[in-house]
């Protein structure tokens, strides 16, 4: 049998991100291709029980790392026990959800284990036995094929891009508590509050629909036509760059280069010209629609669909034929 594939979970407040079941279904597709098992950690406090969910969603084995300690995310804290428990298993390929937490712990531990990184990956397969990797570069203009040339691989997987698979109950991980060898005196910084935004309801880098409003939401207060629209679709509201610089949307919602990178299943742009900043961000959505009152904007180049006109007559009416659809 091959090497295991280990996949990095992640959780807030006891619970499994949706990232999560994105990574450990393609570790799992993954590790079928290899005829590998499949070895998830799960790090966290009071987590344990999420080892059972693992094992539903592909985990052979399930690492728990459960610590008071890991209440918040402390970077020192998780690289430390997460590259423990890597070097315990000696995995053919780690992967990792490319959330925030993802971006910052993936580069430490492929630093520390002196191993090549693939960020922010938008497919991976598997030739004549080595794992390879598909990420977008240069903002998202071209396309790279990646292949290790370091024994053991890290890949970020860019949420929204991989399928989560329907959970099978059937299945079952063999759980494995891990000895947490960590102390206040390791954590060179610790969080002692997370506050949510007002009204902050959906990440939008997990959002299935994404409504973004740009420099011609003209102000803060005309957000609020994007949040009807999006409560409709059950969906989050975005924003593009200059919308959060000029402080109409906090930096959480940005989109874009200097932002999430997000791939929903309906991408609704309403006053976004479409720079390449902003682009590179929201490119992988699945269908984009633009709504913009100039018809040379660039966003209209990159939508699947296209509506011309004023986007505060627009989007209500887009809204309340939606209600009547959704209703």
């Amino acid at each position: 049998m091959s090497k295991p594939v280990f996949v990095v979970t992640e959780q807030r407040d006891g619970l499994f991100r949706k990232v999560s079941f994105e990574a450990l279904s393609e570790g799992r597709r993954i590790a079928d291709s290899l005829g590998s098992p499949v070895v998830a950690i799960i790090v966290g406090s009071g987590v344990e029980a999420l080892a059972e969910t693992a094992g539903h969603y592909g985990a052979d084995r399930a690492l728990v790392a459960d610590s008071d300690i890991f209440v918040n995310y402390t970077a020192e804290g998780y690289t430390k026990t997460i590259l423990k428990a890597i070097q315990q298993v000696d995995p053919e390929i780690v992967l990792i959800p490319a959330s925030s937490m993802g971006k910052d712990l993936a580069p430490r531990l492929a630093a520390r284990l002196d191993c090549g990184l693939a960020a922010d990956c938008i497919a991976l397969a598997v030739d004549n036995g080595r794992v390879l990797a598909k990420r977008t570069m240069y903002a998202n203009k071209i396309l790279a094929d990646v292949q290790f040339n370091s024994t053991l691989g890290i890949a970020s997987l860019r949420p929204n891009i991989f399928p989560a698979a329907q959970p099978d109950t059937s299945r079952k991980a063999t759980v494995e508590p891990l000895k947490v060898d960590i102390s206040q005196t390791d954590l060179k910084a610790v969080v002692k509050e997370l506050i949510s935004g007002a009204g902050e309801k959906i990440d939008i880098s997990e959002a299935n629909v994404i409504v973004a409003g740009g420099r011609g939401m003209k102000g803060p207060d005309q957000f609020k036509i994007l949040e009807k629209l999006a409560a409709v679709l059950k969906g989050a509201v975005g924003a593009s760059r200059s919308a959060v610089d000029s402080g109409w949307r906090q930096h959480a919602d940005q989109v874009g280069q200097t932002g999430k990178t997000v791939a929903p299943d309906i991408y609704i742009a309403c006053g976004i010209s479409g720079a390449i900043q902003h682009l590179a961000g929201m490119s992988s959505s699945k269908c984009i629609v633009a709504i913009n009152k100039d018809p040379d904007a660039p966003i209209f180049q990159r939508a699947d669909y296209g509506i011309v006109g004023d986007l505060f007559e627009v989007v209500p009416r887009l809204t309340e034929e939606l209600k009547k659809v959704v209703e």
